[in-house]
């Protein structure tokens, strides 16, 4: 691969994270203003352009009041009020179909000019198949709220969302291996290992993230640190059977989700204490303290979408620490990697 292919394909890649970036951003804004439900149709050709005109308005408008959400929650909802939660929907998809041409185009140019090896074809292709999968699911995920209850499934939201973290994040990844031009000088097992465990848990803590706002969880009690006077919320474990709680109880699924944001602050601030005793090189360096600064930081900016009881702007801000605070685990972990380069 030569200097020219390779300063395309970052950046490409930089293009390709900023926009499923921007693509979690609006989701989120969708969610929480109640968009999601407002297309009731999957059109991935057609869909591409809006309704032009107040007639074709009219007839999106007609379509939406067939549906559960309108029928039970926004009945007599005007024309102009639903425009604004149609076009949240509409510029979300259109981030996400126009992804797939960033990704389709020039990997179709770079193929034909054979300028990719066998490596990069790979992973590229693995890139798109997760994109695609992700538009796939979020149809499936928007289906389970236009039957007879207007709310998309959590499970459904949790999965969108983490498969966008995970295909965000194995761009990321590679983009780090392009870049980086150095080894490691020696690899700290312990370290390394203690990477994979805050990296799974920062994603598991994005999954119950995911949980807790499918589920509404963030509005059952908004006091800090305890749980409206309790450190176990009452409730706990009402549901039957007991494992059910821990998935579908919005008290439960928010205890968790702040036990989580506890001990990835904790375990975090644990392995940066633990770096200054170590002879680093300037690269990993940097990674945990970026880390572990912006950990608190994701910390505090929940505690505080907590107690003023999730205001649309720090719950959109909210998730998109959490895609740092990913991106951040990703770039701590490969900055301890030995095999941390692509061949080109």
């Amino acid at each position: 691969m030569n200097d020219k292919t390779k300063r395309f394909i970052i950046i490409w890649l930089i293009t390709a994270c900023f926009l499923i970036f921007s693509l979690l951003v609006v989701g989120g804004i969708t969610r929480l203003t109640h968009s999601g439900l407002s297309m009731v149709e999957w059109k991935p050709l057609i869909g591409t352009i809006p309704p032009l005109n107040e007639a074709q308005w009219n007839q999106t408008f007609d379509l939406y009041q067939q549906f559960p959400e309108y029928q039970k929650l926004n009945e007599g909802m005007q024309l102009s009020e639903f425009k604004k939660i149609f076009l949240w929907e509409y510029a979300h998809r259109l981030i996400g179909r126009l992804i797939g041409l960033i990704f389709v185009i020039p990997f179709l140019y770079l193929l034909i000019l054979r300028r990719l090896n066998r490596e990069w074809i790979k992973r590229l292709l693995i890139m798109f198949t997760f994109g695609l999968a992700q538009g796939l699911l979020g149809w499936y995920m928007v289906k389970s709220g236009l039957v007879d209850n207007p709310y998309v499934s959590h499970y459904r939201l949790a999965a969108h969302l983490i498969m966008a973290f995970i295909l965000m994040g194995y761009i990321f990844w590679s983009l780090l291996m392009l870049i980086s031009k150095s080894f490691p000088q020696k690899e700290n097992v312990d370290l390394k290992r203690g990477a994979w465990i805050i990296l799974f848990i920062v994603t598991v803590q994005i999954v119950y993230g995911a949980f807790t706002a499918g589920l509404k969880a963030g509005f059952a009690y908004n006091t800090f640190p305890k749980m409206n006077g309790a450190w176990l919320p009452p409730g706990f474990l009402a549901l039957a059977p007991m494992y059910k709680n821990f998935f579908e109880n919005p008290y439960t699924v928010q205890f968790l989700h702040r036990t989580l944001g506890w001990l990835n602050i904790f375990l975090i601030i644990v392995v940066w204490i633990y770096t200054k005793r170590e002879e680093l090189e300037p690269r990993p360096k940097m990674a945990i303290n970026m880390l572990s600064g912006w950990v608190i930081f994701q910390f505090l900016l929940g505690v505080l979408t907590l107690v003023l009881v999730v205001p649309i702007s720090l719950a959109v801000l909210h998730q998109a620490g959490a895609m740092i605070l990913f991106l951040l685990s990703i770039f701590w972990l490969h900055a301890l990697s030995k095999q941390n380069t692509l061949g080109s």
